[in-house]
């Protein structure tokens, strides 16, 4: 009997997980450097990217399964003419961290672009940056 109340909870638990993330607005991205968003630091791979019911966008890296949900700063509306692909959009930063000795670039994610929903501002970069943008596939339903 355990058993089974076990197993009904763990795929109701599935549901309201899978339930939580918006149908129309995903994407799959091929993001070929390490980035950050907040204090959070994700690896180079492949990601699944939409809209959770709360309003955060969720990242899921394929290979490894972990999921993390970003708060979003504003909702920007379609460019006109409206984007044809999904695309991420990341500032480009240069620091001199951990060893205070070699420059390298860090990648900040500032703003997601999903099929029907418009932008979704991340992050603001205040300063000198470059903008790097990789585009994606709208995703599987």
């Amino acid at each position: 009997m355990k058993r089974h109340i076990v197993i009904v909870l763990a795929a109701l638990g599935l549901a309201v997980a899978v339930g939580s993330v918006s149908a129309y607005a995903q994407a799959a991205f091929k993001v070929p450097f390490k980035f950050e968003s907040g204090s959070q630091k994700f690896p180079a791979g492949e990601y699944w990217v939409g809209l959770a019911a709360d309003g955060r966008i969720v990242f899921r890296h394929s290979l490894s399964g972990k999921e993390a949900q970003l708060p979003v700063l504003e909702k920007m509306a379609q460019p006109t003419p409206p984007l044809e692909e999904p695309q991420l959009t990341f500032d480009a930063v240069g620091n001199f961290e951990p060893s205070y000795t070699e420059y390298f670039t860090v990648y900040v994610l500032a703003q997601v672009w999903l099929p029907g929903e418009g932008g979704f501002l991340i992050h603001v970069t205040k300063g000198a940056h470059q903008t790097q943008t990789v585009k994606g596939t709208p995703a599987a339903k």
